[in-house]
């Protein structure tokens, strides 16, 4: 799925951690990326965490089938701030059937190296057959 995935490319998106039910991935926020306030444009922050979505959901060795976004929710707690990494951890919570339940916290480590919570994102997914 990465390899053809042009958009997280451009962000310099890197996956860290892959499995199945799981995900983390990380970012550097970097000057294009922030919007008219000097912070991260919630789109980007929404970028990353549906990466991590994906690869959270999607069972690598399916070849019949993928998993898409049915839905989603995200609520930014804090801002992201420039020149520093975002990392989104992505869970799935619950799967039945073709629909599943997938939490994702975006966090950013702050100075003094405390993590900050930038954001949660809940994300509904679908399998459905590949076309």
């Amino acid at each position: 799925m990465m390899e053809k995935d042009a958009a997280s490319a451009w962000l310099g998106l890197e996956v860290v951690d892959h499995g199945p039910g799981r995900a983390t991935c990380t970012m550097v926020l970097r000057p294009e990326m922030l919007n008219g306030f000097g912070i991260g444009h919630g789109g980007m922050v929404f970028a990353l965490a549906d990466t991590a979505f994906a690869l959270a959901c999607n069972d690598p060795d399916a070849t019949d089938t993928i998993t898409v976004a049915a839905g989603v929710d995200i609520n930014y707690i804090a801002p992201a701030l420039p020149g520093l990494t975002l990392t989104a951890v992505a869970a799935e919570r619950a799967r039945a059937g073709r629909s599943g339940i997938c939490d994702i916290t975006v966090t950013q480590e702050r100075e003094g190296g405390e993590p900050v919570t930038v954001a949660e994102f809940r994300g509904r997914s679908r399998t459905i057959p590949r076309r």
